[in-house]
């Protein structure tokens, strides 16, 4: 005798979707990854209710399909895990920066803001007569100068006078320094700006500190320098 099996017909709302408008606002909220976890229940629900009686879901299929709805769910708490690390980093990284504060640091660079006195850091890869230039924001040359480098770190610290004697107003100013040997060979001589951290930007991520009106990232210091250590 032959059964003829009634396919009910597709369920037209996934379950929990039709309900209230907070239920609504909840799946519209999620995206991503999300939004496949719960199509993906909404299908397995599915196919679980409308299965045809004389030829059940083969358990071999259902069971990859449980295997895929445990990895989409660890999928999700790992999102969520990571969200919180990130949450620490930020904490982390605003705390290391307030560290900083109030202390003098060197970063790598050539402009330097200049109030009563602006220092610079040298690092030159041997002995060398470097000549100094150092310009203001529009370009003019404020001061130059010849000086005998040895070979490392070492500092030039610029009282804002002009090779005339004339001071200079306070503001921004760069320094370029270029070398050469006792067999007039170019000497590499790179910069760095030593300044006070007078205050971080907790709202920027990574946090930046401001050192003479200029703003860094705390992994562009080089070295926190101690009071008086400058030459």
């Amino acid at each position: 005798m032959a059964v003829e099996a009634t396919i009910p017909s597709p369920v037209v709302s996934a379950p929990g979707t039709g309900g209230t408008a907070s239920n609504k606002t909840a799946s519209t909220s999620t995206t991503g990854i999300a939004d496949n976890f719960q199509t993906f229940l909404t299908l397995l629900t599915t196919q679980l209710q409308n299965q045809n009686p004389l030829d059940p879901l083969d358990t071999n299929q259902f069971t990859q399909q449980l295997v895929q709805f445990a990895g989409v769910e660890q999928q999700l708490k790992s999102n969520e895990q990571l969200k919180s690390l990130i949450e620490i980093q930020k904490s982390a990284q605003a705390t290391q920066a307030l560290v900083y504060v109030g202390n003098t640091v060197a970063i790598d660079g050539s402009k330097a803001q200049f109030d009563t006195s602006a220092t610079w850091n040298f690092q030159s890869e041997k002995a060398t007569t470097a000549t100094v230039t150092i310009t203001n924001s529009a370009g003019q040359t404020a001061y130059t100068g010849a000086y005998s480098l040895q070979q490392g770190n070492s500092s030039f610290v610029w009282d804002g006078r002009g090779n005339d004697g004339v001071q200079w107003p306070a503001g921004t100013y760069t320094l370029s320094a270029t070398g050469k040997d006792s067999a007039g060979n170019n000497v590499a001589i790179s910069t760095e700006v030593q300044g006070v951290v007078d205050s971080v930007d907790l709202t920027s991520s990574p946090p930046l500190l401001s050192i003479g009106g200029q703003s860094y990232t705390t992994d562009k210091i080089k070295r926190v320098v101690r009071p008086g250590a400058s030459g």
